[in-house]
């Protein structure tokens, strides 16, 4: 059996786009206290504190991933990864190590927010709401904005404005990422018993909560703009992002079907890879 099916358990994709998110909070901080140093340990205590999550949710949803088609051959319902209790070992570990990466070469504020969007994840979306309320990838959203959150304080532990208006959009991108996905595999979901909002209320009135909450994502993006904390670079792509993720969404409200939606989760990818990576470019640009 190779090391990749162990990494499997940490779900390093998603990590990756946590930890991204959070050094875009760096960057939006714009704090003299930010240095390459400093970005390296964020990297690794984000990473740390995500993969632990990661493998807790595995550890927790076997059960109902081995109902689950596209779940079924992840390393414990698999029977790849037999040691499942060293599953919970192992992202107690990295908890703790991520903590302590935290306290020692950053902050106290680091090792919170990290600490509380690792807690978000695990214990309160998955342990708690995943298997119980529509609501639950809303309230589970949270974790990422978290990981935005410690971005900033790592360059100051003071919060600013900047970091907490991305945080806000990373809230409201959540659900309308996840429930584009929850739309492609309701059945499996339904099956799995977990009541993932287009199982509670159909295709059809979920594509409309998913227009409404793009609206209330693409109006909070462009509050960074209207405070003053950005440039005509990131206007630009919230603008064009903004319009282009609605067309998916409009796109979805006229043909609330699984292949819109997998289209619609992909555009909502896009959507915001394309605009914290703004964020970056846009603060370079205002910085030379």
């Amino acid at each position: 059996m190779g090391i990749g099916r162990y990494l499997e358990l940490f779900k390093l994709r998603i990590c990756s786009l946590i930890t991204f998110s959070a050094v875009v909070g760096l960057v939006a901080a714009s704090s003299p206290g930010a240095t390459v140093g400093t970005a390296v340990y964020l990297v690794a205590a984000t990473m740390l504190a995500a993969a632990a999550a990661s493998a807790f949710n595995h550890y927790f949803d076997s059960d109902i991933d081995s109902i689950m088609k596209r779940t079924s051959r992840r390393p414990l319902p698999s029977g790849a990864v037999a040691a499942s209790k060293g599953v919970l070992v192992a992202a107690a570990g990295l908890f703790l190590l991520s903590t302590a990466v935290s306290f020692a070469a950053l902050n106290y504020m680091v090792a919170l927010h990290l600490a509380l969007g690792a807690f978000v994840y695990a214990v309160v979306y998955t342990v708690w709401l995943k298997r119980r309320s529509r609501l639950n990838i809303v309230i589970g959203g949270l974790a990422g904005s978290f990981a935005v959150l410690a971005g900033g304080a790592s360059a100051s532990p003071e919060l600013c404005a900047p970091p907490m208006l991305l945080a806000v959009v990373m809230f409201f991108w959540t659900p309308s990422h996840f429930w584009s996905f929850a739309i492609c595999h309701r059945e499996e979901y339904e099956k799995a018993g977990v009541p993932m909002l287009p199982v509670k209320v159909g295709d059809s009135r979920t594509a409309v909560c998913i227009f409404v909450n793009t609206v209330l994502l693409v109006i909070s993006s462009l509050a960074l703009w209207f405070l003053g904390h950005s440039g005509p670079v990131y206007l630009a792509a919230a603008l064009v992002l903004g319009a282009y993720f609605i067309y998916w969404n409009v796109r979805l409200l006229l043909s609330p079907d699984k292949e819109v939606a997998r289209s619609n989760f992909r555009a909502s990818m896009v959507y915001l890879g394309a605009l914290f990576t703004s964020v970056v470019i846009d603060m370079a640009a205002r910085n030379m």
